[in-house]
């Protein structure tokens, strides 16, 4: 038995139930190519990584939360709060190759991925992405992500959020950083989703991930979960009303302090 309830995930199949493992990893990489050192500024009186580790603690969804890291000073940071981290022992080329390194001699099922740069990260559509794999025809999703309506049409051309289309099913289709779909048709009411940077993976699911080469649409518009669908691998995304702020730029930084003024 695990230790604590809450990070059980319940399903039902022929009257048997199953339980499983879901822990919370934190990739935290110090030198961002966009806004260096962004984990470690200063959002109220604590880091950004500090905020997004503990409110992912506060959720009480997880066996575990750990912060991996490329950092001695990210590591220390956590760390020398009490809180917990592992240094990678290699370079990797993107957050889910870091935590895979992590995880692999671990027991654990279920895999949740938190951006490190998402210091308003919340119970609820945490809560929701990790019951997608409890739920009815749950034992084919493989991996599942998050997405938010977009609606400022600054922000649908920005080519810093990035865009989700998705089926009837709510599986995406495809990821990208131009604005999908195309609104050829202007008679038609169009929904933009953002794609919000937090994955559950199944724990083989992720390994998988690793092991394959990037691939040619990933290396383009530089989204790494594109390699999932270029290998034949669903992404079941789940519509959530809010993540806050994603700090990739001095103004996201900005814009979260103004965010954090009203709690």
């Amino acid at each position: 038995m695990y230790n604590s309830p809450n990070s059980f995930i319940l399903y039902h199949i022929q009257d048997n139930i199953l339980l499983m493992k879901c822990i919370a990893m934190i990739p935290a990489r110090y030198a961002a190519t966009r806004f260096p050192a962004k984990l470690m500024q200063k959002l109220g009186d604590k880091t950004v990584i500090h905020h997004t580790y503990d409110n992912t603690v506060a959720t009480g969804l997880f066996d575990e939360v750990m912060v991996v890291t490329d950092s001695d000073v990210i590591y220390n940071e956590i760390a020398g709060h009490g809180g917990k981290a592992r240094k990678s022992r290699k370079e990797h080329e993107s957050g889910s190759d870091r935590i895979a390194e992590a995880v692999e001699d671990m027991d654990v099922d279920i895999v949740v991925n938190v951006q490190g740069d998402e210091p308003f990260v919340q119970k609820k559509p945490l809560a929701s992405l990790i019951e997608v794999f409890s739920s009815e025809n749950g034992q084919q999703v493989q991996v599942a992500s998050l997405m938010q309506a977009l609606k400022d049409p600054k922000y649908i051309e920005d080519p810093n959020y990035v865009k989700v289309a998705v089926d009837l099913n709510m599986n995406a289709l495809f990821f990208s950083r131009s604005a999908i779909p195309y609104p050829r048709n202007m008679n038609i009411p169009v929904v933009y989703y953002e794609h919000i940077g937090v994955y559950a993976f199944r724990k083989q699911a992720l390994l998988n991930f690793t092991r394959w080469p990037m691939t040619p649409l990933e290396s383009t518009e530089k989204i790494e979960c594109l390699r999932y669908l270029e290998h034949g691998v669903s992404l079941r995304m789940v519509v959530t009303d809010y993540m806050g702020v994603e700090i990739d730029t001095p103004e996201d930084l900005q814009r979260a302090e103004k965010l954090l003024q009203q709690f």
